[in-house]
C-alpha cells in the first residue's frame, strides 16, 4: 500500500462537535481521507444511548465523506494515569472505559485503539518496587482490554512513548525495553509502540533520543503509525507544516520518508498531530493551516484514497 497520511483530530476538539460537520470539514476543507479519532468526540463514559447515537452519526458521516477512522486514541483531555493509577478501583474503571472505546472503534470499522502505556505518579516512579508493581499491573490491564478488543474484531493496540520517565518510553532504549516486556507478555492482540518524532527526553545524554529522524528510523518496523509535526530544536510546540514554520523547521518530507525506509518501513501511516493555541488569530487558523499541512505532505504520500480503495 505504501506510506499514507492521516491526522489526529486533537486540534478539532471543542472547535467542532457534530459528527456531520467534523467529517465535512476534514474531508471537504482539509482534504484528508484517514483520521485518528480522539475520544472527546465519542466518550465511552457518556450514557449508552448517546454513545450509540453519536457513533451511528459518526459512521454515517465518515462513509458519506469517504473518511476512514484508522485508529482511535485518548485526546488532549485524556492524558491521565489510567493503567498506572495507584488505586486498583481507578485502574478497573480505566479498563472498563477502554473496553468501551474498543466497542466504539469496532462499530466504526476502526482496527486499533491506544493511549500512553501507563502514566505514573512521582511517588510510584521514584520508588523501584512501586514502579515495578505498577508496570506489572498495567500489563494486566492491557491484557484485559486486548482480550475484549480481540472479541470485537480489532486487530492491534498501541501505546505512545513519551518524553519524561514517569510517562514511559522517554528514551529509545526505554522504549525497546518496555516493548520487549510487552512482547514477552503474549497479549491476545499485538500491543505496539506509536512513536512521535517530536518526543524524547531532552535531558538524555543520547542524542538519538531527541533526534526525530532517529525515532522514525529506529522504530520504522515496529510503529505502524508515526506521529509527525514540524519540529524545532527547542521542541517548542506541535507546529503545522506551513510555509512560515517550514522555514525554521527540522522536518523535511523526503528526509523523513528516507529515514523510515532506511529503518525498513514500507507502509507506515504518518499521522499529523498538530496543535493551535486558544488565542486569536491561532484559534481560527486551525482549518486553513491544517489544510496547508495536508497539501504540503500530499506531494509526497497519499493523503486521500480513492472511494474504491
Amino acid at each position: 500500500m505504501g506510506f499514507t497520511l492521516s491526522l489526529s483530530t486533537n486540534p478539532f476538539v471543542n472547535r467542532f462537535a457534530e459528527p456531520e460537520e467534523l467529517a465535512r470539514v476534514l474531508a471537504g476543507e482539509v482534504g484528508i481521507g484517514r483520521i485518528q479519532l480522539t475520544h472527546e468526540f465519542i466518550d465511552p463514559a457518556w450514557p449508552a444511548a448517546l454513545v450509540r447515537r453519536t457513533t451511528d452519526r459518526m459512521a454515517q458521516s465518515c462513509a458519506a465523506e469517504g473518511l476512514a477512522v484508522t485508529s482511535m486514541m485518548t485526546g488532549p483531555y485524556g492524558r491521565l494515569n489510567h493503567f498506572g493509577h495507584p488505586d486498583p478501583e481507578a485502574r478497573a474503571h480505566s479498563v472498563a472505559w477502554f473496553k468501551g472505546l474498543a466497542d466504539i472503534a469496532a462499530d466504526l470499522g476502526c482496527p486499533a485503539i491506544g493511549t500512553q502505556y501507563a502514566i505514573l505518579t512521582f511517588r510510584d516512579h521514584d520508588d523501584p518496587a512501586r514502579r515495578a508493581a505498577r508496570l506489572a499491573q498495567a500489563l494486566e490491564c492491557w491484557r484485559d482490554v486486548a482480550d475484549h478488543a480481540a472479541k470485537r474484531g480489532l486487530t492491534w493496540l498501541f501505546w505512545e512513548p513519551m518524553s519524561v520517565g514517569r510517562e514511559l518510553g522517554h528514551t529509545q532504549a526505554g522504549t525497546r525495553t518496555l516493548q520487549a516486556e510487552i512482547d514477552d507478555g503474549a497479549l491476545p492482540l499485538p500491543l505496539l509502540p506509536m512513536v512521535d518524532i517530536d518526543h524524547g527526553d531532552v535531558s538524555s545524554s543520547d542524542p538519538a533520543d531527541t533526534d526525530p529522524y532517529a525515532w522514525a528510523r529506529n522504530f520504522a518496523t515496529r510503529s505502524p503509525i508515526i506521529h509527525i509535526k514540524q519540529s524545532t530544536m527547542n521542541k517548542g510546540g506541535h507546529w503545522p507544516f506551513t510555509a512560515e514554520r517550514n522555514r525554521d523547521g527540522r522536518i523535511q518530507p523526503d528526509a523523513l520518508l528516507a529515514a523510515v525506509r532506511d529503518g525498513g518501513g514500507t507502509d507506515n501511516e504518518l499521522c499529523l498531530e498538530l496543535a493551535w493555541r486558544e488565542r486569536e488569530p491561532a484559534d481560527r487558523a486551525v482549518v486553513s493551516e491544517m489544510r496547508e499541512s495536508v497539501a504540503f505532505w500530499s506531494a509526497h504520500i497519499e493523503a486521500r484514497p480513492s472511494r474504491a480503495a
